[in-house]
């Protein structure tokens, strides 16, 4: 039976009132002398210790009690500057001090909350002043007094009876082990095998990670240490945690120690709170019910804790829980990027100054290859589906040049193990290049044609698409057939968007739709959710706007969520002129390098989007519909761009694309595509009815749904009051009509003549 011993200051605040400090903990007693209080304490630390097998660990072999003299001058702090007294001050602090087992020396301040590590005795001195005059530079002068007014302590030493080798049987106490709190906010680890099963495919396995490994599994092991591992997204951050878990698990079974593993998301401690105090209430039960069952605390966004909770990180979850993890209450580990650590550091660095950091660095491409025939063994031998060393070397092809999120091997083992799903599900036994490329495709959107160099790319079609999308744009439809011509032989930028673009010219003349075209042709294929990312610049007129955008420390800016949540895409800046000149700033970054790094440290590529401003400067008094007249001269649009933008601002775009007002043929023929749209409503596709229209019909539309000053823009509103809602009036007045031809004239109004049955 081994005994520790605990250093207990008593200091008398009142005649009858003693108030105790258990050196090196958060305990706190008050009673009415310095024997009661150790009393309490002793039997406290006792009852712990054989209903939870916990003690606090201190290092101390022989703790001594010294009051060191500081001097201070204190200083009221505003926002106009820094106040000192004339007087300096001299406190006495109260220290206690001891060498321990591995020979060092160590030292507390407790009314400081203070605590270092040092090497010589003559140390402790110059140490102690140190860290008093940083901590009193800091404080305001009601709690410089507060500490003042602290008598002289007495010190006493409380021993405690352990055994470092007991094993606790929890079969012998008769109470639950309940853990509300801990089951609603985190996962066990590894899940039981009655929990929902994961649906990746891919092993839990490390491969090419066992240094990384080793470290942390010698830090959880030996020292107890909090782990954060840092990398970026992909180096295989998770994968090494996990199976450093799972030995670390192995290892403390066979040595009869019960350990468990908890893992969850940041968010979910504050997600839940309703009322001032709550979450924090809630922390607290965490920490206590994972002492309880020996938890480890595996939180994946670990970084995000600088960020939940309050308004700053001073006042987030991850300070609050520093006590916790000074005093080895709480056992964490996590993973973070580099920038994100980095930022938390500078901001709170009392919270990363409790872990342990493991860097992670991407690995080589030979490394590389090496994973992913390991991934190649398994699935054959497992799995009984072969993988190609063609699909490998195109996944590697495809992923390098297009998905610049993550790193390797993470975003190759993912690709292939969506691959391995698909494959299972449809009893496929090989996995060759054509089965990654198409599951490419699903993931991005981008054509075929695009991803196999030996697909030749069909001019003649190319044309055809813009020219049934952009009706009356030649130029504009030359200009985004090259486009697409660059992208397709790979000679756009790597290093930036697709494309920088403006779209200049009146408004109704086709700027959104052209813009709509790219983005269906570029990234449309296969694709649910629509590719077009739309910005209106009116609704960003403010500097306060610049937070919405791209985020404000809070909330993740719209921007980089919608390209996050879709990084193959059109990004549309409508109106772009309209926004205030710091938005503009903040793009010329973008366009350049083709990333943003947001508030929380994270990098956004855009190196997959081609984005697309419209603007209708140098269109003011200038008609959008041209009946017969030539077009408007480019010059006017560059030189009002020129005007109102700055330099650098218009020397970041790769093209302007210049609209020319609409002619008297493309009215028409905007006019009857609209018309034909119509067949695709509900209404008619259920009845299967089929419209068509007579040329008075289309007369009428050129005639009430073109203004020269709006263009094609009024046409919708002209189709709804002279078709739509007549048609729909008609159908409620003739449910018996399925399965017919309806002939659709305009005789001063619409005329409905029922044709033969189909």
């Amino acid at each position: 039976m081994e005994k520790l011993r605990y250093p207990l200051l008593s200091f008398q605040l009142q005649e009858n009132l003693w108030l105790g400090l258990l050196v090196g903990t958060p305990l706190q007693v008050v009673d009415d002398s310095p024997a009661t209080i150790k009393a309490t304490m002793a039997d406290h630390l006792q009852r712990e210790y054989k209903k939870h097998n916990d003690y606090p660990q201190l290092d101390l072999l022989m703790p001594e009690l010294k009051v060191i003299e500081t001097v201070v001058r204190p200083a009221y702090h505003d926002r106009t500057g820094l106040y000192p007294m004339t007087e300096a001050l001299r406190l006495q602090v109260p220290v206690v001090h001891g060498s321990t087992q591995d020979g060092h020396y160590e030292c507390y301040i407790p009314l400081l909350e203070g605590h270092f590590f040092y090497y010589q005795p003559e140390q402790l001195e110059p140490l102690v002043q140190y860290f008093c005059a940083n901590y009193f530079t800091q404080a305001e002068p009601d709690e410089i007094y507060r500490i003042a007014t602290y008598p002289k302590p007495e010190m006493e030493i409380i021993t405690l009876k352990v055994n470092f080798n007991r094993q606790v049987d929890w079969n012998i106490f008769n109470w639950p082990r309940s853990y509300k709190t801990l089951t609603r906010l985190a996962e066990p680890y590894p899940p039981p095998k009655n929990a929902r099963k994961n649906t990746s495919v891919a092993p839990d396995a490390a491969w090419e990670l066992e240094p990384q490994v080793a470290e942390i599994l010698e830090k959880l092991t030996l020292s107890r240490t909090n782990v954060v591992v840092l990398g970026a997204p992909g180096v295989g951050k998770s994968a090494a945690l996990r199976q450093a878990v799972r030995r670390w698990m192995g290892q403390s079974k066979k040595q009869g120690i019960e350990v468990s593993c908890w893992r969850m998301m940041a968010d979910r401690i504050t997600a839940s709170s309703q009322y001032l105090g709550e979450w924090e209430a809630t922390c607290e039960t965490l920490v206590s019910e994972l002492l309880d069952a020996s938890g480890l605390l595996w939180v994946d966004d670990l970084a995000r804790l600088g960020q939940v909770g309050g308004e700053s990180p001073e006042v987030s979850v991850a300070a609050f829980i520093i006590p916790f993890l000074q005093q080895q209450r709480l056992h964490l580990i996590g993973e973070a990027t580099q920038r994100e650590w980095d930022l938390l550091r500078r901001r709170l660095p009392a919270f990363a100054q409790c872990f342990h950091v493991v860097n992670m660095e991407e690995l080589t491409t030979p490394q590389v290859r090496k994973v992913l025939e390991e991934l190649a063994d398994y699935a054959k031998q497992n799995l009984r589906v072969a993988i190609s060393p063609e699909a490998i070397d195109t996944s590697f092809r495809l992923l390098q040049r297009y998905y610049p999120y993550e790193c390797f091997p993470g975003k190759a083992v993912k690709l292939l193990g969506q691959c391995l799903s698909e494959a299972l599900a449809s009893n496929a036994q090989l996995i060759d290049s054509s089965a990654v490329t198409r599951q490419f495709v699903l993931q991005s959107g981008l054509s075929g044609t695009f991803l196999q160099d030996d697909i030749s790319l069909d001019t003649q079609a190319l044309r055809s698409f813009f020219d049934t999308r952009i009706i009356g744009q030649e130029e504009v439809v030359d200009r985004l057939c090259n486009l697409v011509k660059v992208f397709k032989a790979g000679m756009n930028n790597p290093h930036k968007p697709i494309a920088t673009l403006m779209f200049c010219g009146p408004t109704g003349v086709g700027k959104t739709a052209s813009a709509k075209a790219l983005a269906d042709y570029f990234f449309g294929e296969g694709r649910h959710k629509s590719p077009l990312i739309r910005f209106d610049m009116s609704e960003f007129q403010s500097p306060y706007h610049l937070g919405r955008l791209i985020g404000d420390g809070k909330e993740v800016g719209q921007l980089i969520k919608e390209v996050r949540d879709k990084p193959f895409s059109v990004l549309l800046f409508d109106e772009v002129e309209k926004a205030h000149p710091l938005i503009f700033d903040t793009l010329l970054t973008l366009f350049d390098e083709g990333m943003l790094t947001d508030f929380f440290g994270r990098v956004t590529y855009f190196r997959n989007t081609i984005i697309i401003m419209t603007s209708n400067l140098g269109a003011s008094q200038r008609p959008s519909v041209s009946f017969g007249r030539s077009g408007q001269d480019s010059g006017v649009y560059l030189a009002a761009i020129e005007r109102f933008f700055r330099p650098e601002f218009v020397n970041r775009i790769d093209q302007m694309v210049f609209f020319q007002p609409l002619s008297r043929e493309s009215i028409r023929s905007i006019a009857m595509r609209e018309l034909q749209l119509l067949q695709s409503r509900e209404g008619l596709v259920q009845r299967e009815i089929a419209l068509h229209f007579s040329s008075a019909i289309v007369d009428h539309l050129l005639l009430t749904g073109f203004d020269e000053r709006y263009g094609a823009r009024p046409l919708q509103r002209a189709i709804e009051h002279s078709i739509v809602n007549p048609l729909a009036r008609w159908l409620l007045d003739h449910p018996q009509v399925t399965r017919c031809n309806l002939l659709l004239d305009y005789q001063g109004g619409l005329v409905i003549d029922q044709g033969l049955s189909i």
